[in-house]
């Protein structure tokens, strides 16, 4: 693990930032009676991706960021099933919801790269 780096630098927790942000984008326009409901599960949802990211990676060890790094895909996987309820109920413009199951799919590929990495790396020890 190089010192120097922090969770910034690494792709998946940038990725996950942008899904954060897209998701903010995208529950703007719910109907304010979801508030509560939808908008406030996939807000937490989303800002659980990168900031647990980030925990894992501040924890030192591969076998903690591994153990946050799957909680984070626990939360993509949970985000796309409340995206697929707002396709339903036709929230949101189709155009930010295509991008953002786009960067949740992307981030769920870098997660599963990042712990496949972290599961090689702390069996080594």
């Amino acid at each position: 693990m190089n010192a120097s780096l922090t969770y910034e630098d690494l792709d998946v927790w940038r990725v996950a930032m942008d899904v954060a942000e897209s998701v903010y984008l995208l529950t703007k326009s719910f109907p304010i009676d979801e508030r509560f409901g939808l908008t406030s599960q996939m807000r937490r949802a989303a800002v659980s991706i990168p900031s647990n990211i980030a925990e894992g990676y501040r924890r030192r060890s591969f076998g903690s960021q591994l153990q946050f790094s799957l909680i984070a895909y626990g939360s993509a996987a949970e985000l796309e099933t409340q995206i697929r309820i707002a396709e339903r109920l036709k929230y949101g413009t189709v155009s930010i919801r295509t991008e953002t199951k786009q960067l949740i799919n992307r981030v769920q590929r870098l997660l599963n790269r990042y712990c496949s990495y972290l599961k090689s790396e702390s069996s080594k020890k």
